[in-house]
């Protein structure tokens, strides 16, 4: 069975325009029920009123040999549905259909019109079935109401947010684990909090007025690769020359990241590690510099109070800069013939105990009378000001960590 059924255009069916201006005022005149629409001298549907078992208006036809009954809000609504109607089966515009389709038609312009009253959205047939077709080619064989639910469960739930103002919400979430409290260590030293606040400073100012969310692998690629290229006098922005200072970016903004999920600013799923530019090189260390027994002996030579016992700590036991900065006297004495690097002042963080060799011990015998406090009471910057003006009077090159690799170099030549 064959049945003509109207066809659709844009949103809406189109509508004579001769009867466009008559609906206008449809309501405002009295209307006898059922109003007949008919074409030359044919019913073709019928508009019913309200009532009490009927709080909408109406719209009867038949279509596939059975009936079809819309609701509409408005009699200007149903009696430009029944217009529209008579005006497409009449006008040789109407589309053939077989039963069965011109039924699936039907349903689904009634479903698309129950959409529209509930979220006020228009949505023409033509329109819905093009939009899931093209919807489900992309999902392959997975349901459409999968892709949704996967979407409200992630992308929806993300938030946007500036990634200067969202590294600045790290530096401030970050800032708490800096302090210490009840004695104990802090867990995050505030020298690195420091430097990795300036790194990701300088990563957001490379993106103004970018979203986290939007960041992609192309973006890390060209910071990274900008890196080393920067030319500004500008802290935030000055150049980064070498590989293992490069590997310091890349660890900063794989924590911001990592904080970014944690507060819905970024996808779980975001894989922007997997950039190329994220890749850790492969540093080529320069030659380690240490001091020469001539050279160590004058820094001790002209070392006083407690800067002596630190620098015959950290050349006679290797201990780093940071460790020497976090003891106290204590630590010297209360293990017989060991210093005691307790897990709180232990880079590894773990306890440790360090031999004191008769060398050392010599050198550490006029401070014996100190029995509280800590080796070094200021900060470090100052504790490295104090070293540059040491190795300027005992004319001695200063060397990064000289102390220490000269322990292990002569430690390891002595084993050997």
């Amino acid at each position: 069975m064959r049945t003509s059924f109207p066809q659709e255009n844009g949103d809406v069916l189109e509508t004579r325009k001769d009867f466009a201006n008559k609906t206008a005022d449809s309501e405002s005149k009295p209307v006898k029920f059922p109003k007949a629409i008919k074409h030359r001298g044919r019913t073709v549907a019928k508009v019913y009123g309200k009532s009490k078992s009927y709080s909408r208006y109406r719209l009867y036809y038949r279509a596939a040999g059975r009936s079809v009954m819309r609701h509409f809000s408005t009699y200007a609504e149903a009696l430009t549905e029944g217009e529209r109607l008579k005006s497409e089966l009449y006008s040789g515009k109407a589309a053939v259909l077989t039963g069965p389709q011109t039924r699936d038609a039907l349903a689904a312009l009634e479903r698309l019109q129950g959409f529209y009253q509930s979220s006020g959205r228009r949505v023409s047939l033509l329109g819905a079935v093009s939009e899931f077709a093209e919807a489900a080619g992309k999902l392959n064989g997975r349901t459409l109401g999968d892709a949704v639910e996967g979407y409200l469960t992630t992308v929806a739930n993300v938030k946007r947010k500036d990634i200067a103002a969202a590294v600045e919400e790290f530096i401030t979430a970050e800032h708490p684990r800096t302090k210490s409290s009840d004695g104990a260590r802090a867990q995050l030293s505030p020298k690195y909090a420091y430097n990795r606040a300036i790194m990701l400073r300088r990563f957001a100012a490379s993106f103004p007025n970018n979203a986290v969310c939007d960041l992609a692998k192309e973006h890390l690629d060209v910071f990274i690769g900008g890196l080393a290229e920067m030319q500004s006098r500008s802290r935030n922005k000055r150049r980064v020359k070498s590989a293992k200072g490069r590997n310091h970016h890349r660890a900063a903004i794989r924590q911001f990241l990592a904080w970014a999920v944690r507060k819905d600013y970024l996808l779980v799923t975001h894989r922007l590690g997997e950039a190329d530019a994220m890749r850790p090189e492969h540093a080529n260390n320069g030659e380690i510099g240490f001091y020469t027994p001539a050279e160590f002996k004058a820094l001790l030579d002209v070392a006083e109070g407690p800067m002596l016992a630190m620098i015959a700590i950290g050349g006679l036991a290797g201990l780093r800069t940071q460790e020497l900065l976090r003891l106290d006297w204590e630590d010297l004495w209360r293990v017989k013939e060991h210093i005691e690097v307790t897990a709180g002042k232990s880079k590894t963080r773990q306890r440790r105990l360090v031999e004191i060799r008769p060398s050392l011990a010599r050198w550490l015998q006029p401070f014996r009378a100190f029995k509280g406090g800590n080796l070094w009471d200021l900060r470090e910057v100052t504790w490295q000001q104090h070293f540059v003006k040491l190795c300027e009077r005992a004319r001695v090159e200063r060397k990064s960590n000289g102390l220490r690799h000269a322990f292990c170099s002569y430690a390891y030549a002595l084993k050997g």
